[in-house]
């Protein structure tokens, strides 16, 4: 990521959309030098600086470098946010921030975030479009994949067919999305917050995982994206489409976006290791 240009924006507004969900509508001048991807999984990595240290300040123009003089205590922490929306016209871009109460460094920022706050940011990335050659669509995810999947439910096609399970905390988390009418959309609930939640109901035992595994299989070529907890996603869902489904890695987009008990710096550590195993057993 070094040397990466970062762009500045700053909160136009926050809208709570559910007691998990807050959307943060970023504007200002970030789209001079900001393009927007063209992937419904587009995400964007933002720079958390420490309050002493004086970002605007910094010489232009601002890269990932120019964080590097600074004392170990005072560099940035990153986090990487599905961008929702983007409204060239407006020059604004949408990010949903899944919240835990007052864990982390993101839920804070989005509950406390104030119009004209500054915002640096990394981006666009993302890999992901529904492919209109698909036959139907399976999309599945947590809170965590709510935003990418529901710019991927817009972007169908009007008689796409398909699935989408989408696990939340309970009835409460969901939120109103524009689905074709050929598109099942289920809500899956699990009864707590996604770091809360006991053991039975996560990882291994998460609801998407039975929801998933259990639903009809449609004929003919299925695109698939599927993105949340890792434990979920790449030990249980990801050998389920790729190995008993059949489905070739150009039809699947999976991955995890969080794990559960560690932070997103100690999550990329544990994604490294889990690449290297997967690439030494087929060696």
């Amino acid at each position: 990521m070094a040397g990466r240009p970062v762009h500045t924006f700053e909160v136009v507004r926050t809208q709570q959309r559910s007691p998990h969900l807050i959307q943060v509508v970023l504007g200002g001048s970030g789209f001079d030098t900001f393009t927007p991807g063209p992937h419904t999984d587009s995400y964007v990595k933002i720079i958390f600086a420490a309050d002493e240290v004086d970002v605007a300040a910094m010489p232009a123009p601002l890269t990932l470098d120019s964080f590097d003089a600074l004392p170990a205590a005072q560099r940035p922490t990153i986090r990487t946010m599905t961008v929702r929306h983007v409204d060239p016209v407006a020059r604004q871009i949408s990010i949903g921030v899944t919240v835990h109460g007052e864990q982390g460094v993101v839920g804070p920022w989005a509950l406390g975030a104030q119009p004209g706050q500054p915002v640096y940011l990394m981006g666009p990335g993302g890999a992901y479009s529904p492919d209109p050659a698909a036959d139907w669509h399976l999309l599945a995810g947590d809170e965590s994949a709510l935003p990418a999947i529901a710019a991927a439910l817009e972007a169908l096609p009007a008689d796409a067919v398909g699935k989408a399970f989408i696990e939340v905390a309970g009835p409460e988390d969901e939120i109103a999305l524009r689905v074709p009418p050929a598109v099942e959309l289920t809500w899956l609930h699990r009864r707590g917050r996604a770091d809360q939640v006991a053991d039975d109901r996560a990882g291994d035992h998460a609801p998407l995982i039975e929801a998933v595994t259990g639903a009809q299989w449609l004929p003919g070529q299925v695109q698939v994206f599927i993105h949340g907890e890792a434990q979920a996603v790449m030990h249980n869902l990801r050998p389920y489409v790729r190995k008993e489904r059949g489905v070739d890695a150009k039809w699947a987009s999976i991955s995890g976006y969080w794990r559960r008990g560690r932070t997103e710096e100690t999550f990329r550590q544990w994604k490294k290791e889990l690449a290297a195993s997967e690439a030494a057993a087929k060696a």
